[in-house]
């Protein structure tokens, strides 16, 4: 590898040029599954994440999956695109137009299902997680109500494909617009927004930390209040403390912090939970108040000094 870059440092410039066009030009040729609203360097030390609202079932999934397509519904968080969208104000947010049963961008790339995948490297699972095991993997294997989703296997080339044309592209992407709010700001935070089932415990919202883990106490006692202001019930990190992104993006040593986000779908779904409902403006209104409590927070912190 070495002599290899040692020879390509040394050759022509014309052909470094060459090289370099082809790089570009091929990558340039993949359209990105995922959208982005708002300047590219966010306006804002909040940037938002809405990795599993895609509606955009491709082809090649629906020709394989021994489901009917409205089955995997209940993996789709709902309308929250729609949402965020509502709540964002200028805001950067970026999000995923594929659906979760394509792939989960809340798993890690080494969360793959030797159930349905051919490359699954079972020395990598040692301790598969609860969700993996659950069949809720890097590609989801069940969804709630319909049980299998796959017709049979899924060789690792495609799962490959996926990873690199869709998981990493976004993570990339998510990663980048963390860095320049940072760099910015001084400080950076990530609102990764989910909805939810309604829950036993009564909680219409849910906050997750990571245990503490991924945002500084101030971040999640800002939304905490906004919830209470609305009179909304509200719980941290039970049942969801946060997956992949916070693990992945939160790195609070260097004032990137990440908190996610669940709200109950019957708060802002019509009661058939496939369209906005009555509950849906107010829900919006609510969101935006939790986006500008954080940035309000993260602006008011000694360390957080904008660009000249």
């Amino acid at each position: 590898m070495r002599e290899a870059l040692k020879i390509f440092q040394h050759a022509p410039a014309r052909l470094r040029r060459i090289d370099a066009f082809h790089r570009m030009a091929t990558v340039s040729m993949r359209t990105p599954s995922f959208d982005l609203h708002g300047p590219c360097q966010p306006e804002s030390p909040v940037v938002l994440s809405v990795p599993h609202a895609g509606r955009d079932y491709p082809m090649a999934l629906r020709a394989a999956i021994r489901v009917p397509l409205e089955a995997l519904a209940p993996l789709e968080d709902r309308h929250v695109d729609a949402l965020a969208h509502a709540a964002r104000g200028d805001h950067t947010t970026i999000v995923q137009r594929l659906p979760r049963a394509w792939i989960d961008l809340n798993r890690a790339e080494h969360e793959r299902d030797p159930a349905i995948d051919s490359g699954a490297d079972r020395r990598r699972q040692s301790a598969p997680s609860l969700k993996l095991r659950s069949g809720l993997g890097l590609v989801p294997r069940r969804t709630p109500g319909a049980g299998d989703i796959w017709r049979g296997k899924l060789s690792s080339d495609e799962v490959v494909a996926r990873i690199e044309c869709d998981h990493r592209p976004y993570h990339a992407a998510l990663g980048d617009l963390l860095d320049a709010a940072r760099a910015r700001f001084g400080i950076a935070i990530l609102l990764d927004i989910h909805s939810m089932p309604p829950l036993a415990s009564g909680a219409r919202i849910v906050l997750g930390d990571r245990f503490g883990k991924s945002a500084g106490a101030r971040f999640v006692y800002r939304l905490e209040a906004e919830a209470r202001a609305h009179r909304i019930p509200c719980a941290l990190n039970t049942p969801y403390a946060g997956g992949h992104i916070l693990e992945r993006h939160a790195r609070t040593q260097d004032n990137i912090h990440a908190v996610q986000l669940e709200i109950d779908r019957t708060l802002y779904l019509d009661p058939r939970m496939d369209g906005p409902g009555p509950g849906f403006a107010g829900t919006a209104a609510l969101l935006a108040r939790m986006i500008a409590a954080l940035a309000d927070e993260a602006e008011g912190t000694p360390f957080a000094t904008a660009a000249e």
